[in-house]
This record gives structure tokens, C-alpha cells and sequence, in this order.
């Protein structure tokens, strides 16, 4: 189904959501308003996908009310990998990367989104050197971090399988 999506008109309603996101850390008020423009609202129901795995990227999301989880359907068993709530984002290493979706984005309860298209990137890019350093350099970290929590699992995963005695 097709979603409609609204640009961000109040950007004192959002501002402090997005001081608490990892992405935008270390930008200052000026910058924060001057990219909050380039944001745009979209809302989910339960039950929806926003995108499913193997789909090309598209946004940027953050999530203004909701949840959403990243789930990978492996014919038929479900396995979840992770949760976002309020102020959490995902979908930027897809984008950035310009890899398709690893996993799908399930919505578990109503949710409103705050999304970023890739073009909107490359705007940001080509007005203000600065603050898209900062974006990347954020998401990067914010990237970083996942895959040493992921690196985390498996090790766990590896270490409880694995049988005593062997190299």
C-alpha cells in the first residue's frame, strides 16, 4: 500500500528527539535546523512492513511513536534480531552502503516514522560539508557498535555450541 508521506512543519516538536539520536550528535542547534526540513513524517500500522529483506533501500528512519522490529524470515521461522522505540534509527548502513535491506522491518504497534531519503543526503552533502561529515562519521559509529554487538552474539552463540576438548 502506498504511504503518504508529510513534511516536517513544527521542528521544535522534533528537535528534542533528535538530540537523543546517536546520528546527530555533536551537531549544534543551527545545524540540527537547518536539516530538519529535509525530514519527512510517514505512519505504519501493526502488522505492516515497512520494508522486507532483499528490498532496495530508501530512508533513513527514525522512530517518533512506535516499535518496529528487524526480523529475518528463514522459510517460515521467524528469527527477530532486534527492537527500536521511540528515537531509535535504522535503515542508514542500507543506505549509505547502497546494499538492500538485510532484514525486514516488522511494525509491532502503531508507529509514526521520521524519514530521510538518500537524495536528501546528497543534499545535505552539497550545502554544507560540515554536517554531512558529522552524519557520516555518526553513522559509521553507530555502525561500528551494532556489528560489535553482533560480533558479541555469535560469539556467545559460538561458545555455547561449542564442545569441550576441541581446538
Amino acid at each position: 500500500m502506498k504511504k503518504t508521506y508529510h513534511h516536517i512543519t513544527n521542528i521544535e516538536e522534533i528537535s528534542p528527539l533528535f538530540n537523543n539520536i546517536s546520528i546527530f550528535g555533536s551537531l549544534n542547534p543551527r545545524q540540527l535546523h537547518e536539516i530538519v526540513p529535509l525530514f519527512k513524517t510517514v505512519k505504519y500500522d501493526a502488522g505492516e512492513y515497512i520494508y522486507k529483506r532483499g528490498d532496495n533501500s530508501s530512508y533513513i528512519f527514525i522512530i517518533k511513536e512506535g516499535e518496529v522490529k528487524m526480523m529475518i524470515d528463514n522459510e517460515g521461522v521467524f528469527l527477530e534480531l532486534i527492537s527500536f522505540k521511540r528515537g531509535d534509527c535504522f535503515g542508514e548502513t542500507s543506505v549509505i552502503g547502497i546494499q538492500s535491506h538485510s532484514s525486514s522491518a516488522y511494525v509491532v504497534k502503531p508507529t509514526e516514522l521520521i524519514v530521510l531519503e538518500p537524495s536528501s543526503l546528497l543534499n545535505i552533502f552539497e550545502k554544507d560539508k560540515e554536517i554531512f561529515g558529522i552524519l557520516i562519521l555518526n553513522i559509521a559509529r553507530e555502525t561500528a557498535r551494532r556489528l560489535h554487538q553482533a560480533n558479541e552474539a555469535l560469539v556467545k552463540y559460538m561458545l555455547m555450541n561449542k564442545k569441550p576438548g576441541t581446538p
